[in-house]
């Protein structure tokens, strides 16, 4: 796929206030200083399309970014710490699980881990809560650039043996660095993909 054209559109706190649901939405999100935005701005090819900052728990609201006037890119709050009050989270969560639950054009989940880490509750317990409620994603891990490649690959390995002590089946996977443009052409090719099976199934209903 290639990224002729990508402008924010809004941001807002409520899900009745979101774009109107007629282009497929790809959203991404992950526990705070995950490295968001810069692969949001990576992957779009514009260095400060989405804002990036050293300080947790930037994005606040749901953001949504027309792309190629195709489909919608939505930056989502981080969940997990952040240098914000408990009432500010709680809000957060609201939001976050209300438009996951209920945004009907919400093709697919990017779900960020930093791929220095081992397994972390709070990233293995939303994953789980996407299982259960039957909400698409897939895992994107971050930040490859930040260690050898033969460390990169055995900590994506080990967080894919912890999930399979739940999981019948893993989801798909993505390796990448904001800094080095690693994964950027496998995940524009799953999005494009996936936009040409919604597209084919609509064109059959």
């Amino acid at each position: 796929m290639i990224i002729r054209e990508a402008k924010f559109v809004m941001s807002n706190s409520r899900v009745e206030q979101c774009p109107p649901p007629t282009l497929p939405e790809y959203a991404f999100i992950g526990r705070s200083n995950v490295g968001k935005s810069s692969l949001i701005n990576m992957l779009t090819g514009q260095n400060g399309l989405a804002k990036t900052s050293s300080l947790p728990g930037k994005t606040q609201l749901i953001n949504h970014f027309l792309i190629n006037d195709e489909w919608f890119l939505v930056d989502l709050p981080g969940y997990g710490y952040a240098k914000v009050s408990k009432e500010s989270r709680a809000q957060w969560g609201k939001m976050i699980n209300y438009y996951l639950r209920k945004r009907e054009s919400l093709a697919c989940v990017f779900v960020l881990i930093d791929s220095r880490h081992a397994p972390l509750a709070p990233d293995l317990e939303f994953i789980d809560m996407l299982g259960t409620e039957g909400i698409p994603f897939v895992l994107v891990f971050t930040k490859a650039d930040k260690m050898s490649g033969s460390r990169a690959h055995q900590n994506v390995k080990s967080y894919l043996a912890k999930l399979q002590e739940s999981w019948d089946e893993l989801p798909r996977h993505f390796v990448t660095s904001a800094a080095e443009k690693m994964g950027r052409d496998e995940v524009l090719n799953f999005i494009e993909d996936v936009n040409r099976q919604l597209a084919q199934a609509a064109e059959n209903s």
